[in-house]
């Protein structure tokens, strides 16, 4: 099991080697901008490395929306990243549920999505897999809820379509870890990467808060029992810099038994 950090994208193969980490996670712009990605110029570094890529997309993208000037760019944006992505050799480009305003219907935001996915394969398709990763809050958010989520898939059974799994945003969104990962396997029919993050927040806040994995409001154990039954590569996007991330990548080496 692949166990890393979500890490500075100016040099993500030195933070992963000052973490002991075997996978890291990175954007490729300002995660609050709607700038595209730049070519990297470590790119050839980057994709001959032994370390695993994911790429994180910026948080501003909402493919779901109702509202033309923030879906028609959002599906550009992700169209974009996803070819930075793939150009650095990354196994992945995460991106958030996304959500619909209040009083809009949500089902309407689950047929954005489709139509997000039909768009990509108009212009040939997403170049590596899309890993839509659960949300922490929102009454309106397309992947907060199992239900929501199951909503979600059926409206993209005509794509392939990856999911990565965030503890915390579970834990404040109102699901409960104990199990869950074979309610969302009964979904997606599949789990590709896991956020290993503990919560600030409470159980159902909403609050998209990260803790480091022996703090928060989430019994590690848990979140350890969870990266077990999913068998998936593992990123903490937690606090503390070098010094905390690699202190929850070595609990977690040392709860699942992996090599250091």
């Amino acid at each position: 099991m692949r166990i890393g950090a979500h890490v500075d994208p100016t040099d993500p193969l030195a933070e992963a080697a000052a973490r002991d980490a075997e996978a890291v996670q990175f954007f490729l712009a300002d995660p609050q901008g709607w700038k595209a990605p730049k070519p990297r110029e470590d790119a050839e570094r980057l994709r001959a490395a032994d370390v695993d890529l994911y790429v994180h997309a910026p948080y501003v993208i909402n493919v779901a929306t109702l509202n033309n000037r923030i879906r028609i760019p959002s599906r550009k944006l992700l169209l974009g990243h996803a070819a930075a992505a793939a150009a650095v050799g990354a196994k992945g480009l995460i991106v958030h549920g996304g959500h619909v305003n209040a009083g809009d219907d949500l089902a309407v935001g689950f047929d954005n999505w489709r139509k997000t996915f039909a768009y990509a394969a108009d212009c040939g398709g997403f170049p590596l897999p899309i890993l839509i990763e659960n949300t922490a809050g929102g009454d309106n958010a397309c992947a907060r809820h199992l239900e929501a989520l199951a909503r979600l898939w059926d409206a993209l059974g005509d794509y392939e379509v990856g999911f990565c799994l965030d503890t915390c945003h579970a834990h404040a969104g109102g699901e409960e870890l104990l199990g869950l990962v074979d309610r969302v396997k009964a979904i997606t029919g599949r789990i590709d990467l896991i956020h290993a993050n503990n919560s600030k927040g409470t159980f159902n806040s909403g609050q998209d808060r990260h803790d480091n994995l022996t703090g928060g409001t989430i019994d590690p154990e848990l979140v350890v029992a969870v990266i077990r039954a999913a068998g998936a590569p593992v990123i903490v996007e937690t606090p503390g810099g070098v010094e905390g991330q690699a202190a929850d990548i070595a609990f977690l080496r040392g709860q699942l038994g992996a090599a250091a």
